[in-house]
């Protein structure tokens, strides 16, 4: 997988399906990746109750800086295949082509979820 072209492709599928506003739009790609990374571990095991913990932990902790901490987490992520016997780069093509396939439904559905909220269809 070439991360360039990966990310590139991501940013084009954002815009082609919800527009430019919601690709750049930080509070949302938050909310979408803090949602996608728990379903990550709770696919691979982890309870609800340790991911509260790790919650406390890391607000507990000063803040980080974006570019270490996406770093931080490409590393970890990776590691987390790894155990997991997961390709990480034929697992990121594979849901990017499915995410091509499915541009209407997911529009459909970002269009229904409320703009800056954690949740879909709960307003802040």
């Amino acid at each position: 997988m070439n991360t360039e072209v990966f990310q590139r492709g991501c940013r084009n599928w954002v815009i082609d399906c919800m527009g430019e506003d919601a690709a750049k739009n930080k509070v949302e790609r938050n909310f979408r990746f803090t949602e996608e990374a728990i379903e990550l571990v709770q696919s691979c095991g982890c309870s609800k109750e340790d991911v509260l913990k790790i919650v406390d932990y890391v607000y507990g902790r000063p803040l980080g800086e974006p570019f270490q901490e996406v770093g931080g987490t490409m590393t970890t992520l990776a590691s987390l295949c790894n155990a997991q016997g997961i390709d990480l780069g034929v697992a990121a093509d594979t849901e990017l082509s499915r995410c091509w396939t499915l541009v209407g439904k997911i529009r459909a559905k970002a269009l229904a979820k409320r703009t800056h909220a954690a949740l879909p269809g709960v307003p802040t």
